[in-house]
């Protein structure tokens, strides 16, 4: 049996402000820029994990976060080099993932030079009322203007993160939101809703939001925009042109395996001799986890788990989730 596609996620914890809504690992920077030291402990951790592949290739690297694209273009550079110096890349797919507000041109050209070949910019919504309520530090020109620099890079390979069902919106002004982003023309879209999650400040001191009938309404409408617009929903909240689905995350649909390195990151992999899956697990805190990878402390779960079939991609419209 051949062995299941392999992905490296590697995950950015900080961001400049966390958004109320947010219940990812990240972190508020409380400084100029996150330490650099950072991209050391992270090729110690892939590092750590290369002994584990037994002559497998890496199809897709995602750096997620947080924002990424708070570290400089010659961080990804140094990160990409060394890693692809000690393993084997597969026709990659790079990654990155940013918000739009966080973009220079030089800064998106020297992402594209370290290799970076698709960017994720989280417009949310085009609203300014909206922004602001979500706790947003970017403005709608800023999303117009990434696009911009996007283009001019030549890095036209970008998806847009488009939210609806948002505080106080109203069914024209989420369908406003839809027409903005197919205008931009990404390649592919994730529209998703808003949803209250556990340990958020929205969760504790949640705002209005419209209600099912009326959050069922604007993502009917959208989908269906999409669709028109030439958007093909090929995962529950991921909407894309033809040809251009997110291969990392189609990997994970597929069970595929991936590394996780970073604060917070998992990992699965599918062994053989005996079969089973090894899942790993890093600390979420960035200090705890850059000392246990200074100790090789990594939590790991080998189970005895069969190698499980691949699941076949959903070919229905099902409702969209918070990604």
């Amino acid at each position: 049996m051949p062995d299941p596609s392999l992905a490296l996620y590697v995950h950015m914890p900080w961001c400049v402000r966390k958004c109320p809504y947010c219940d990812f690992n990240s972190h508020q920077l409380k400084s100029a820029a996150p330490d650099g030291s950072y991209i050391d402990t992270l090729i110690r951790d892939f590092d750590l994990e290369l002994p584990r592949l037994a002559g497998r290739r890496i199809d897709t690297v995602f750096f997620g976060g947080g924002t990424p694209s708070l570290f400089q273009p010659e961080d990804f550079s140094r990160l990409l080099g060394l890693c692809g110096c000690a393993w084997r890349w597969r026709r990659c797919g790079n990654h990155l993932g940013g918000q739009s507000g966080d973009h220079r041109a030089w800064t998106i050209r020297g992402y594209r030079d370290a290799g970076i070949n698709r960017v994720s910019l989280g417009a949310q919504t085009f609203s300014t009322r909206a922004l602001e309520l979500l706790g947003r530090i970017h403005s709608a020109d800023d999303t117009h203007r990434a696009v911009a620099e996007l283009r001019a890079a030549r890095l036209d390979n970008f998806n847009l993160d488009l939210m609806y069902a948002l505080p106080q919106q109203t069914a024209e002004e989420a369908a406003e939101d839809v027409r903005i982003a197919c205008a931009l023309a990404p390649a592919h879209i994730s529209y998703y809703q808003l949803t209250l999650e556990p340990g958020t400040v929205f969760h504790s001191r949640p705002p209005p939001l419209p209600d099912e009938d009326a959050a069922w309404q604007i993502q009917s409408t959208g989908q269906r925009m999409l669709a028109e617009a030439g958007y093909v929903q090929y995962e529950v909240s991921a909407y894309a042109r033809e040809g251009r689905r997110c291969r990392h995350n189609v990997n994970y649909w597929l069970f595929g395996d991936y590394l996780g390195i970073g604060a917070g990151a998992h990992g699965k992999l599918s062994l053989e001799l005996p079969q089973r899956i090894l899942r790993t697990t890093k600390p979420k805190q960035p200090r705890e986890y850059q000392e246990q990878a200074r100790r090789a402390a990594w939590q790991i779960h080998d189970t005895q788990q069969p190698l499980a079939k691949a699941h076949s991609l959903p070919s229905r419209t099902y409702p969209s989730n918070s990604c």
